[in-house]
């Protein structure tokens, strides 16, 4: 065959390609979601007991909500392990403890992400931390939080979904001292722990009342006025402040409480959730924070709120916020939902099999007690704390739905977890009935109120307003 006309068979045939080429549309944006993702998002999961064994309807309507969706969150507030390590001088309240198997019940019900940064990821050493590691893992749960060093800790990890692409970073503003990561250095190894986000807070007070700390000071600084800083009573930083038994005090026009953020801990958080951005389309954050508004405990803190602000901008698509065991209000950031607090989702706190003797010496028993009496001392007979709160053993699962990067809807389905019922029977979720979800997307509306989100209840549905 003529070579001419080959050539210009080939030179034809690569035109063709390439005008082809041309005509097809541009490849979307790294990570920019073309898809529809769903979430079911959940606060605290403090699980010993199975799941899979009970078929009442409304539970197992609950169960498929979870299932239903693309990928579902929950904070794994449970340490799976056989008491490999030893309990800690400090724990997080009561010492957690799950049967591994317990995982594979959370994986059951639907969960694929799970949240490791919260106070009791130290109860028992870090021989603890690592077993939960390698149940979660075993039950093909991703789990972000926790590492072997500080740098593990705070990187996302990630799960793929019919969805897409989903991250999670996890952090904990409420952790026992000994259970914080420690950084990697060429040196010396990590310290294993959680990802921290600390806070600096101040405190204001009046002339008097400043005062009157001044004068404390010399007292108990034997009258010479020294300087003792956090270890040795306080010290007078200037004329309007005092550092008095580790607490800062300054000067205000009216009592109150100041909170900062770390900065290395947020710029760190920060870009933890970049980096997660630039490989997947979707990112949640996690925070296990108790601290409330000094003036409303219904309220989250001021440095949550500028903290879901700053890894919003950063670049997350959901925010996920527990630790207090109640619910706490949402607020749309930039098109993103923050969820302050989502409660909990099971609470079975008061079936773990053992606790240390420092938790008996702590209500005043002996080392014959059990731990039904330790539970019912610490409790009073259920007549105070969380088995005597209505509003712990009431929450909701968030379902916030995407279309691409947008937010196109946030449900909330009103759960139960049985409050009144005897300890074995009650802390299984289930969905609320139409009373009690009135009452609880009630109180989801009063508390979104003043965060600017409006919440409809529709036929025992919530479902959150969302501006054109």
């Amino acid at each position: 065959m003529n070579t001419r006309f080959l050539l210009g068979l080939w030179v034809l045939a690569d035109f063709s390609a390439g005008f082809a080429k041309a005509q097809d549309p541009a490849p979307p944006a790294p990570n920019s979601p073309s898809g529809a993702m769903t979430m079911a998002l959940t606060g605290d999961s403090i699980i010993t007991q199975q799941l899979s064994p009970y078929r009442e309807p409304d539970f197992l309507r609950l169960i498929q909500v979870i299932r239903s969706a693309d990928i579902a969150f929950t904070n794994v507030e449970m340490l799976f392990h056989n008491y490999e390590g030893y309990p800690s001088v400090v724990s997080g309240g009561t010492y957690m403890r799950a049967d591994p198997a317990m995982a594979k019940e959370l994986a059951w019900a639907g969960f694929r992400l799970g949240s490791r940064a919260n106070n009791h990821a130290g109860d028992y050493s870090p021989e603890a931390l690592f077993s939960t590691d390698r149940a979660l893992e075993a039950a093909g749960i991703i789990h972000a939080g926790s590492g072997e060093n500080l740098q593990q800790a705070r990187e996302a990890r990630f799960a793929d979904s019919s969805g897409g692409r989903v991250a999670l970073v996890s952090c904990a503003s409420t952790f026992t001292p000994h259970s914080v990561a420690g950084r990697q250095r060429s040196d010396v190894k990590g310290r294993p722990g959680i990802s921290p986000l600390r806070f600096d807070t101040k405190y204001t007070v009046d002339q008097a009342t400043l005062d009157e700390l001044r004068a404390l000071t010399g007292k108990l600084a034997g009258g010479r006025g020294g300087r003792g800083g956090r270890g040795g009573g306080a010290a007078a930083t200037e004329e309007k402040e005092i550092v008095f038994q580790g607490n800062h005090f300054v000067l205000g026009e009216k009592f109150g409480m100041v909170r900062t953020l770390v900065k290395q801990d947020i710029d760190e958080i920060c870009a933890a959730v970049k980096d997660a951005r630039a490989m997947a389309p979707y990112v949640i954050v996690s925070l296990h924070c108790h601290e409330a508004d000094p003036t409303d405990r219904s309220a989250p803190p001021d440095f949550f709120i500028a903290f879901a602000h700053a890894v919003v901008d950063a670049g997350a698509s959901a925010v996920v916020g527990e630790g207090p065991h109640v619910l706490h209000g949402i607020e749309i950031y930039h098109g993103k939902p923050v969820f302050y607090s989502l409660g909990d989702f099971i609470m079975q706190n008061e079936s773990v099999l053992r606790q240390p003797q420092d938790n008996y010496d702590s209500v005043g028993l002996g080392p014959d007690a059990r731990v039904s009496e330790f539970d019912a001392r610490r409790s009073s007979n259920d007549t105070k704390g969380y088995p005597a709160t209505r509003e712990a053993w009431e929450s909701v699962v968030a379902q916030p739905k995407f279309e691409g990067d947008r937010l196109v809807e946030v449900r909330l389905t009103p759960i139960t977890l049985g409050f009144g019922r005897p300890v074995g029977t009650r802390g299984r979720p289930t969905l609320a009935a139409p009373n009690d979800a009135t009452k609880i997307l009630g109180d989801m509306i009063k508390m979104s109120a003043p965060l600017g989100t409006k919440i409809e209840n529709r036929n025992g549905i919530g479902y959150v307003v969302l501006s054109p």
